[in-house]
């Protein structure tokens, strides 16, 4: 499998698109900019199966529905963040852009519990990684060797916890309990900046070292 990284939105948020060797894909955080993302992945012919959530912060939401719209593909994302993506306060729009307020549709599955989550010919572990907000989760392909991690994890540094619902020592129990568990050379393909692996972060990671 393929994946691509790229920043969308108002503020540059990581989406991501991981692609088989079929050119079905998966979509992950569609932040804004819809015309765009959307033109990308018709021009490199892929056929979108479903858009994965890692939370619903507004960054992270913004060309959602007209991703789901244009390709008829259902959205994922944790129950604990259920009714954000139609409430611009709840998912910081409000307090972020002013008057501009993202909001989208309501998602087409609630993710209830870690699980094993298979989408067409797609399989990967749903890893509940709350703390920067109450509903984070992560989606780790295995074989891939990939976790997409939204915003609990960044290369040398952490997803910020002084937002409503944000706990800073259960992000870091999160981090240590789910993700710094998976193999060093496990990618992590972050919410913001670059990837990382769990490896460099377990040994460099200056938030991580007292864990």
């Amino acid at each position: 499998m393929t994946w691509t990284q790229l920043p969308l939105g108002p503020i540059q948020t990581n989406a991501y698109v991981l692609a088989n060797a079929d050119n079905e894909a998966l979509i992950f955080d569609p932040g804004g900019d819809g015309p765009e993302l959307i033109q990308w992945i018709k021009e490199k012919q892929l056929e979108p199966k479903a858009i994965l959530l890692t939370h619903a912060h507004f960054d992270h939401i913004g060309a959602v529905d007209e991703v789901r719209e244009t390709f008829s593909i259902p959205v994922y994302l944790h129950q604990s963040e259920k009714d954000w993506l139609g409430d611009p306060e709840l998912n910081r729009s409000s307090a972020f852009l002013g008057r501009t307020h993202i909001t989208a549709k309501p998602a087409d599955h609630l993710i209830t519990k870690e699980q094993t989550l298979d989408i067409g010919s797609f399989s990967c572990k749903v890893l509940e990684t709350p703390g920067h907000s109450p509903g984070s989760i992560s989606f780790y392909f295995e074989e891939e060797k990939i976790v997409f991690s939204g915003d609990a994890l960044f290369a040398g540094s952490i997803g910020r916890t002084d937002l409503p619902e944000g706990d800073h020592q259960l992000l870091l129990t999160s981090i240590d309990q789910k993700l710094m568990d998976l193999p060093e050379e496990t990618i992590v393909a972050c919410g913001h900046g670059p990837s990382t692996t769990i490896g460099v972060e377990m040994d460099s990671n200056p938030f991580l070292n007292a864990l």
